[in-house]
């Protein structure tokens, strides 16, 4: 995608074609997620999930809420790093306001711009940054999350034996380690400016998905669960990639399959396991509609922010 394109992707939609494409990916987005979901429930009765929402211990399901909102935060916060590291100086309020209203963005505009490209053209339109500076700060965001992910899953494939036993220890460590050290290199050596703040983003990204685990563990502990954690853990983490996927409600369907595909050979109870992944999908739904308000107060979105000439990249001298 060109930076154009990034910035007016809106202008996009006023073209037949344009319109056309959008009508055509709502469509598609309804299929696969009422698809999926059709699928999942025929697998797994709708009436076993609703009775364990209906009798699971409501102070947990709030802490779960709480954690993932947490999780939100975090999230905020480590991609205010990246902006920090092309010297965006955001105001953490207004960044925490644009993020919430992007989460908003990917509920109710699916098949528009979305959050992340709502973010991009607000930051190029009020900064002056181009669009490819900002939209590599925002991709590298996503692939610190992606590597918080690996970690946290190798770690916890040390926790099932029978997993460990199948495919050893060597080979996820060693994809681990060979994949952090490429990726460090090749992001130093062609995208040198966002590794400033490289470490403490990564860091964050681990508080991204850690406190994502204790929200499953807090659902779990919802249905006075005693068994083991591990597997309902590693479970949603490999779930937690279907939200790269563009066709589909913010991984909603997709989670509830995966985890329905991965009972079996992790033994998993089914009903538990669609349970934990559908309740997770109504909390991230519930958080990110945190941010319509700023949808019609749109005035609220940049309260408090500094002139624009404050806020601007320094220029580095030679």
């Amino acid at each position: 995608m060109t930076e154009e394109e990034i910035i007016d992707e809106g202008a996009e939609h006023k073209t037949w074609k344009g319109k056309l494409w959008g009508v055509i990916k709502v469509i598609l987005i309804i299929v696969v997620t009422g698809g999926l979901l059709y699928w999942v429930f025929s697998k797994v009765p709708f009436s076993k999930i609703k009775y364990r929402l209906v009798h699971a211990d409501k102070a947990w399901i709030a802490a779960a809420i709480l954690c993932y909102f947490t999780s939100m935060l975090f999230s905020a916060w480590r991609l205010l790093s990246f902006f920090k590291s092309i010297n965006l100086r955001l105001d953490y309020r207004f960044n925490l306001r644009l993020y919430f209203l992007g989460l908003c963005y990917n509920v109710l505009l699916p098949g528009g711009i979305g959050g992340d490209g709502y973010k991009i053209y607000l930051l190029h339109k009020r900064f002056k940054l181009p669009t490819k500076k900002v939209f590599l700060a925002i991709l590298f965001d996503r692939l610190s999350g992606f590597w918080a992910i690996g970690l946290i899953t190798v770690a916890l494939i040390v926790l099932i034996p029978h997993i460990t036993e199948l495919i050893g220890l060597g080979i996820p460590m060693g994809l681990l380690v060979v994949g952090s050290i490429t990726y460090y290199i090749v992001a130093r050596k062609f995208f040198r400016e966002y590794t400033h703040k490289f470490f403490a983003a990564h860091l964050k990204a681990i508080g991204v998905q850690s406190t994502q685990l204790l929200a499953i563990m807090c659902l779990l502990l919802a249905q006075d669960f005693t068994g083991k954690f591990a597997p309902y853990l590693l479970s949603f983490l490999i779930s937690a990639l279907a939200a790269v996927i563009p066709f589909s409600l913010g991984g909603g369907g997709v989670r509830d399959a995966i985890f329905v595909n991965l009972a079996k050979p992790f033994h998993l109870t089914e009903d538990m396991a669609v349970y934990l992944s559908f309740t997770f999908y109504l909390i991230s739904i519930a958080v990110a509609l945190l941010g319509v308000y700023y949808v019609f107060r749109t005035d609220r979105l940049q309260r408090g922010l500094p002139p624009v000439e404050e806020s601007l990249p320094a220029v580095e001298e030679n």
